[in-house]
């Protein structure tokens, strides 16, 4: 099979060539090795890097570099699927690392029958620090992250949705492409449509990759708002694709704003119960998320980092919620 492994970036000059790096080693054959390469719009060198990887890399059956004609995600990775070739397609995010057998397993699954296939994508750190393993400790941590099976199980099965995922073109061509309307949820609703279409998502955990994890908490709570805010906005446009434990940051945050209130209005109950069941819980989850860990001073901030990043979601949340209400309302 010709594979197509996709990539799209924005300036990701410092983490791209990692990712282009993982593609050469892979043990697929280089001549049935297609590398689509999507810039969207970077301002730094990450353009200069797609076109050196293409012009250094003959061996592979084609290499392209195009550009993001829109200006999200879904875009850039539909210009992918537009210019490949390949009877697979892999979406691979900039961010990413790949073992040298992942576009190999993917193949070997997807011949025992498959149409979609991935596995389980855990986070790495940029630097092995302190402090950069605290914070991929609050995004490893269900307490910090969520549940997505993508982030730790090791059982092969089937599953509503991936990262990392490999796709047989015919997928695309019978449930069309990303909505483009849809800013970092559109997996979630293409994965709905391929469910809904009677394609099954494998999840087999011999198919490794990994991501790595922001290097800031002003990063972190950035990435954590955004995903918050289109969450609730594609309510307004699939429900069907979303959980409701993508909501449980909203109602966290309504659960401070609904308590302030009656503690202003010398009801404190409520207030006290809510902020006892938290700390408790965070604190007790960032000692299961350390346990196995050499300990340093700074993991004593990993509840502290917990509730930013739920509060930074759960803001995200209200706020996309806000906009999907006023879309609905303009629409009328």
């Amino acid at each position: 099979m010709l594979v197509s492994v996709c990539t799209i970036a924005r300036n990701e000059e410092e983490y791209l060539p990692h990712l282009l790096e993982d593609i050469t080693k892979q043990d697929y054959p280089a001549e049935q090795i297609e590398v689509v390469m999507v810039d969207s719009s970077s301002t730094d060198g990450t353009r200069r890097i797609m076109e050196r990887f293409a012009e250094k890399n003959p061996q592979y059956h084609n290499c392209v570099v195009t550009e993001n004609p829109g200006n999200n995600q879904a875009s850039g990775w539909n210009q992918a699927i537009r210019s490949s070739t390949g009877d697979i397609i892999i979406r691979l995010d900039a961010h990413g690392r790949i073992p040298e057998d992942f576009v190999s397993k993917n193949v070997e699954c997807m011949e025992s029958g498959e149409y979609v296939t991935g596995g389980p994508r855990p986070n790495l750190p940029e630097k092995d620090t302190p402090w950069q393993r605290l914070l991929l400790s609050a995004e490893s941590s269900m307490f910090g992250s969520g549940i997505a099976g993508f982030r730790r199980e090791n059982e092969k099965k089937y599953v509503k949705s991936m990262f990392h995922a490999a796709y047989r073109r015919e997928v695309f061509e019978k449930v069309g492409l990303f909505n483009e309307n849809l800013g970092r949820t559109e997996d979630n609703e293409m994965h709905y449509r391929i469910r809904q279409a009677g394609y099954r998502l494998c999840y087999d955990p011999q198919i490794h990759s990994w991501q790595y994890v922001r290097s800031s908490i002003p990063g972190m709570m950035k990435q954590k708002y955004g995903n918050g805010d289109w969450v609730a906005r594609t309510l307004g446009v699939c429900p069907g694709c979303l959980s409701i434990y993508h909501f449980v940051p909203f109602a966290f945050v309504i659960a401070i704003l609904v308590t302030s209130i009656l503690v202003a209005l010398k009801k404190p109950f409520l207030a006290i119960a809510m902020w006892i069941t938290y700390w408790c819980g965070a604190i007790g989850m960032a000692i299961l998320s350390v346990k196995n860990e050499a300990k340093h001073i700074c993991q004593l901030l990993l509840p502290g980092i917990f509730f930013l990043l739920h509060l930074s979601y759960g803001v995200g949340s209200v706020v996309g919620m806000g906009k999907m209400i006023k879309d609905k309302i303009t629409k009328k």
